[in-house]
């Protein structure tokens, strides 16, 4: 960047050049700013006047500091979202989505919710979901005097509020990699640094978590089980490795999200030790009553609650008492129940049989837990996709769950639990050729 565009004598009067510069379109996204010493030989200032400015810019994610690369106008990289494509005339194995068929039929419930209706300055949580919950997560946290429950929109909401309150724009959060999309996509958008910790067939490692903890992350989020989009569950010995690492830093905030807690065919175990000062067990009911309930309980310590029932405090008070009768009568319905205990053996064999599959077509393939099956590759996951294209299928490569924007990876996230053993086996036959595709022509 040439000099003579940026003014100012004070941290401050920097600070708000270089905003109305952006604002005016004189500086873009990526754009270089001086170089500190440049900069304050120009302005005639002393040096520390200009990293103070740089780190107020830095804070509030206006500027980036990369290394070598200088300092740089702040861009916002966008993150794959789950879901379907729309207009996609393919058929779509990317979407990450429960199957509708396997959704509870809402009807039934929603007719017995008529009630006294809710004012505001009563309790935010409905008594009867509270009591519900705080079993369910107690049963499987243990004994933990200070165990408090909080009801949010949703999981990601959780994440949000959670991060707001214990971090500050620029801070560290460990991640695991490959990464959920909507975990990785709230960390950007809130301004935070992902910080990778690298997942392998039993969850989160013990050295990734360490590294992170050693580069200074002041929140962990690890999936206990059906990891997406590996499909990794933590091991018990896993988990005790984990939670040893963290007994020398209690206060690191560690989230963990059970995204799949109903529907998993694993036990859920924690890396919670029982003495961890800061933490948060976040469960959605969206996989197994449906992505529309948008509702997510939250088990956390004292303190952590009392800071995020602050967070919803200023804009949505309370999730509606509505929705919360509603996941009460559905969970205390043993036809409900019954409907979800099918869903997640539904998932699990179709998952299993793809699995099948894709061996007997050359692609060995560990199933896992979830949505999803996570298939490694013996060729880059994207031009396999492409090839895939030209079969029909459009297919997620794994590229897209990586922490790193130019990483890659050889895998791919494909959701079949809707294929019927035909289609699967066509699958399956048609990656294998996609692949050949790619090997003849690299």
């Amino acid at each position: 960047m040439k000099l003579g565009l940026i003014a100012g004598e004070t941290a401050a009067e920097i600070v708000e050049s270089v905003r109305a510069l952006i604002d005016h379109g004189i500086l873009a996204p990526g754009d270089a700013l001086p170089p500190i010493r440049s900069l304050a030989e120009e302005l005639g200032i002393n040096r520390n006047t200009v990293v103070a400015a740089y780190r107020l810019l830095s804070r509030t994610g206006t500027v980036e500091t990369r290394g070598r690369g200088g300092t740089r106008v702040a861009t916002r990289s966008s993150v794959p979202l789950e879901g379907y494509a729309p207009d996609s005339v393919l058929r779509d194995v990317a979407n990450g989505n429960p199957d509708p068929a396997l959704i509870p039929d809402l009807s039934p419930a929603l007719a017995t919710l008529a009630g006294r209706p809710v004012l505001y300055g009563e309790p935010t949580i409905d008594p009867s979901l509270e009591e519900w919950a705080l079993a369910w997560m107690s049963r499987d946290l243990g004994p933990r005097p200070d165990l408090r429950l909080t009801v949010t929109g949703g999981a990601v909401d959780a994440l949000e509020r959670l991060f707001a309150d214990a971090l500050s724009r620029g801070d560290l959060v460990g991640l695991e990699d490959p990464c959920f999309l909507s975990a990785l996509r709230t960390v950007r958008v809130g301004g935070y640094r992902p910080h990778p910790i690298p997942v392998d067939g039993d969850g989160m490692t013990v050295d990734g978590l360490r590294a992170a903890l050693e580069a200074g992350v002041r929140a962990i989020v690890c999936t206990p089980r059906a990891h997406n989009p590996t499909g990794a569950s933590l091991t018990e010995e896993r988990a005790a490795a984990l939670r040893e690492v963290l007994v020398t830093h209690p206060h690191v905030l560690v989230i963990e999200d059970d995204h799949f807690s109903m529907l998993s065919r694993r036990p859920y175990v924690s890396i919670i030790g029982p003495e961890h000062r800061r933490w948060a067990l976040i469960r959605s009911v969206s996989k197994f009553l449906g992505p529309d309930l948008c509702l997510a309980l939250t088990a956390s310590d004292a303190e952590t609650a009392d800071r995020l029932g602050q967070r919803l405090s200023p804009g949505s008070t309370w999730v509606s008492h509505l929705l919360q009768r509603l996941v009460v009568a559905l969970v205390g319905d043993a036809a409900v129940m019954a409907g979800v205990e099918r869903a997640a053996e539904h998932y699990r064999a179709r998952n299993a049989a793809f699995a099948e599959y894709a061996l007997a077509a050359g692609l060995p393939c560990r199933p896992g837990d979830g949505l999803s099956v996570w298939l490694p590759l013996p060729a880059p996951a994207r031009a396999v996709t492409e090839q895939l294209m030209r079969r029909g299928w459009l297919a997620r490569p794994g590229d897209e769950f990586l922490l790193a924007d130019d990483a890659t990876t050889r895998h791919l996230r494909l959701t079949v639990h809707d294929l019927d053993d035909a289609d699967a086996r066509q699958l399956a036959s048609d990656i294998a050729a996609a692949v050949h595709a790619v090997l003849r022509t690299a």
